[in-house]
């Protein structure tokens, strides 16, 4: 009870408000009991404290952020419901007024509109077209929709003139819309891109089809844009297979492929499809040795998918059989496949229809290939009068029958008539396609030729330099196209005598050939004949003598090859060998030889 130096906590507390309080009263007594100082002990307690209240924040403060959260993923999916209810909604009205329009097409409330009888396809698509405007000037989107069906209808019907103005306005108007579905922009843009092939603006097209790719790849897990995406890459290939593209036609076939049997398995229409114009691709690289089993392996998916009914698929994998058949000079094979696809046919769409005069068309060119040209004549006649009645004499496809008519009679010696006819397909033709157009090119070439073999080499050269120009335009310099060209116009310097202007064409067509297809190609071959007739010409015997035996000998082991060149080539030969010291004037070559070579 003494005081002394050493300093001591108390051991007692005064509770009471205004003195030590309940918490300091506390700390005071356990300070006493444990001998740590109070202060010590205090500053202990509010450490504690603070941590606890920092720990209470930290949960407030998460709290609230996951609360946040919720609430945000709320709003936003409540905005993506709002979006797809308003989506809905829109397509659910697009549905509803396309198909009112849609069904009023069907309606004539003035009989005269129907001409006494009944309505075609092609006056409710003409009546459809005149309404769009008017009708739907205040809903864009449905406007954009039906011109893009309707131009795609016109399209297959093969009035490329009325479609195109429709499919250019859906790309233009989906394309200015805001909020558009990507996939409506880039479906209306592989319309364009198939249209634009067919009508031979190939960059354009393939502009398009580009396009059209890069705003499908932008979705790679969206199920539906993977088949748009095929889609565009098949049509893609197809166009690059027609300006003679074949390596990059391939590469965008094989991925549209690839997509496709990711998408469906092993057997699906659409990869049938593929694998049909995979081997018409390769068949004009050339290569029928790959072509021929890719096209027997999409013949029998055809016929498993189809069964024992017939189908416009099966009908037409079957014709394609035909003609990589007939490429290869198999023409029992392909009269077989043809006739096949004609019977179908018949059975689907009855005796009279475009795919009707089609097969007739491909039946006459194996029977005049086979010597039966008054059979040829027939079946060709068959099919012109048809396809005059169902699509008017104007029409480029029937051009191309008066065409193939035409070379009839050329190889039946009938060339004064064979001249004319193919001058009317001229006509037809730049009517038909007002701007540069690979049928053109061929019918030039053509007639060129035939005035080559007639000896009217003046206006014979008028026709082969502009197909020859014209190719350059539409393929570059490179192509096989162009290749053609300068062949025909080689024959005509040659028997012009101009030897030196004919080895030049014909190096210059053997070049493009061996960079296209390859060295022993037979359309390099039929190149190297006419490069030796040019040397026979100028002299050089033996440099003449061997690229001859080397063209005889390719040509007389390939099938695919044409008979006239091989007889060309034998005979060129033949004359070297007997020393003749002027050029050979090549015998007539008919139809078949060049379209074979204008692949």
């Amino acid at each position: 009870g003494e005081l002394s130096a050493a300093r001591t906590e108390p051991i007692a507390a005064d509770a009471r408000p205004g003195k030590d309080g309940r918490n300091n009263a506390k700390l005071k007594v356990i300070s006493g009991l444990l001998g740590v100082g109070f202060d010590t002990l205090k500053r202990r307690e509010q450490q504690r404290r603070m941590r606890r209240l920092f720990a209470f924040s930290c949960a407030a403060v998460a709290g609230m952020v996951l609360t946040s959260g919720l609430a945000a993923y709320a709003l936003i999916q409540r905005a993506a419901a709002q979006r797809q209810t308003v989506r809905a909604e829109a397509e659910a009205r697009t549905a509803q007024v396309t198909t009112r329009f849609l069904v009023d097409l069907f309606k004539i409330s003035d009989p005269s509109e129907a001409r006494g009888n009944t309505v075609t396809a092609r006056e409710m698509l003409d009546k459809g077209a005149s309404r769009i405007d008017g009708e739907l000037a205040k809903e864009p989107a449905i406007q954009a929709r039906l011109m893009d069906t309707l131009g795609s209808v016109y399209m297959e019907l093969g009035l490329f003139k009325q479609a195109r103005p429709l499919i250019d306005r859906a790309v233009a108007t989906r394309r200015r819309l805001q909020g558009v579905e990507p996939l409506d922009l880039s479906e209306s843009l592989r319309h364009q891109g198939d249209l634009m092939a067919l009508q031979a603006e190939f960059a354009a097209g393939e502009k398009a089809y580009r396009e059209a790719i890069r705003i499908e790849s932008a979705r790679p897990d969206d199920h539906e844009s993977q088949i748009r995406l095929a889609s565009s890459r098949y049509g893609l290939g197809t166009l690059l297979a027609q300006v003679g593209r074949y390596a990059d036609a391939e590469k965008s076939l094989r991925e549209a492929l690839s997509l496709q049997q990711t998408l469906y398995g092993t057997s699906h229409p659409a990869i049938a499809r593929t694998l049909k114009d995979l081997a018409r691709a390769l068949a004009d690289a050339g290569d029928l040795n790959a072509a021929i089993p890719l096209m027997r392996r999409a013949v029998s998916m055809q016929r498993q998918l189809r069964g024992s009914e017939p189908h416009p698929d099966l009908a037409e994998v079957l014709n394609d059989m035909g003609l990589l058949l007939y490429d290869g000079g198999d023409l029992d094979g392909a009269g077989k496949f043809f006739r096949e696809s004609l019977a179908m046919n018949r059975r689907l769409l009855g005796a009279k229809h475009p795919e009707i005069a089609n097969g007739l068309e491909n039946l006459a060119m194996t029977v005049q290939d086979g010597g039966n040209l008054a059979g040829a004549e027939t079946l060709y006649l068959q099919s012109l009068d048809m396809r005059r009645e169902l699509l008017g004499k104007d029409h480029p496809i029937v051009g191309r029958t008066q065409m193939n008519l035409a070379s009839l009679q050329y190889d039946r010696g009938e060339t004064t008539e064979a001249i004319a006819n193919g001058r009317e397909v001229l006509v037809i033709f730049r009517k038909a396609y007002p701007a540069d157009n690979p049928e053109i090119a061929r019918v030039l070439n053509t007639i060129g030729f035939w005035l080559t073999m007639a000896g009217e080499y003046a206006e014979a050269d008028q026709h082969l330099e502009q197909g020859l120009e014209m190719r350059r335009r539409l393929f570059g310099a490179k192509e096989p196209d162009v290749a053609s060209s300068l062949m025909m116009l080689a024959l005509l310097r040659n028997a012009e005598g101009r030897h030196p202007e004919a080895l030049e064409l014909a190096q210059n067509a053997k070049g493009i050939y061996v960079a296209a297809l390859s060295a022993d190609h037979w359309r390099t071959a039929i190149a190297e004949t006419a490069e030796g007739a040019a040397l026979s010409g100028l002299g050089r015997y033996p440099e003449a003598e061997a690229r001859l035996t080397h063209s005889v000998g390719i040509l007389s082991k390939n099938t695919g090859a044409p008979l006239v060149y091989r007889t060309i080539a034998r005979r060129q030969l033949d004359a070297l060998r007997k020393r003749e010291r002027h050029t050979s004037v090549a015998p007539p070559i008919g139809k078949g030889a060049e379209y074979a070579l204008a692949k």
